[in-house]
């Protein structure tokens, strides 16, 4: 089972594979800079190509590079869409030393644009981003599910496919894949406690399961479809420790990377992640 944690990278490359290592992990999620915006610290050359060498002899990966929160590609103001665009270009090229990394965002919010008009600017921005590389880059870009609180965009499975659609349709092969937050889905009204199979059925309908590389693995503090956004530990919500299990024994999932994102420290994460290979059938 390919499953881990969210990791502090301020140690770096190598220091979060150690610790993955340490907490029984084989894959592991951080942020690429301060999760609330800013610079990101110069890279580490000597770092990544030692976590290269120690991940391949330890069976870790893929990571996922997650961007901070304050990324909106749909954003109202021209400076917020513009900051967005420079820092995911900007995490895309440092990720070039990590080739097999994949880059997760959430897709951003139409403040009161419209979802049409988000998607739009979601769109232009990831393409003008894939023609200044003049290549696919090597790290596989994700789109988020999101939960719908607010004027998120990516609230719905059709709305990942509309991003996807407008990006592809302009930029040679596919270079957009998804990652399913089970909180997120769940309170975006999705019933995967109830419906799992529907809900992927579903989602192969409209976006292509083909799509789907990563699992953020949380609970939810909330009913279905409250359309919030509250992470609880594994077993401890009311999504609750059977649809776990389901999960991560599905045929159609149980392959794909697990990242837990719940309130936890490091002990807690060591144990969520013991707790979810012993649901393995």
């Amino acid at each position: 089972m390919k499953i881990g944690c969210h990791l502090s990278s301020s140690g770096g490359y190598l220091a979060m594979a150690q610790t993955a290592v340490s907490i029984g992990a084989n894959v592991f999620q951080f942020f690429t800079r301060n999760p609330r915006g800013g610079a990101a610290k110069p890279i580490d050359r000597d770092d990544a190509a030692a976590f290269m060498e120690y991940a391949a002899a330890n069976g870790i990966g893929p990571i996922l590079a997650h961007a901070p929160y304050t990324l909106n590609a749909a954003g109202a103001d021209g400076r917020v869409r513009d900051f967005a665009e420079m820092t995911m270009a900007d995490d895309l090229r440092r990720l070039e030393l990590t080739p097999g990394a994949m880059y997760n965002f959430h897709p951003g919010s139409h403040v009161g644009q419209g979802a049409e008009k988000g998607i739009e600017l979601i769109s232009d921005m990831l393409v003008r981003i894939f023609e200044s590389f003049g290549k696919v880059p090597a790290t596989a870009v994700l789109l988020e599910t999101m939960s719908g609180k607010g004027s998120e965009v990516g609230r719905s499975f059709g709305e990942l496919r509309e991003i996807i659609d407008r990006v592809e349709s302009r930029v040679k092969g596919p270079v957009l894949g998804v990652c399913l937050d089970t909180c997120h889905v769940w309170d975006g009204g999705y019933d995967i406690v109830g419906d799992l199979d529907g809900v992927l059925k579903e989602f192969d309908g409209t976006v292509g399961l083909g799509r789907l590389k990563a699992i953020h693995t949380n609970d939810s503090m909330n009913v279905l479809g409250a359309h919030k956004d509250r992470h609880e530990k594994i077993g401890k919500g009311k999504i609750g420790l059977d649809a776990f299990a389901a999960m991560v024994n599905d045929p159609r999932l149980k392959d794909l990377p697990f990242y837990l994102e719940t309130p936890c420290d490091l002990q807690g994460y060591k144990e969520e992640i013991a707790l979810l290979k012993g649901l393995v059938r």
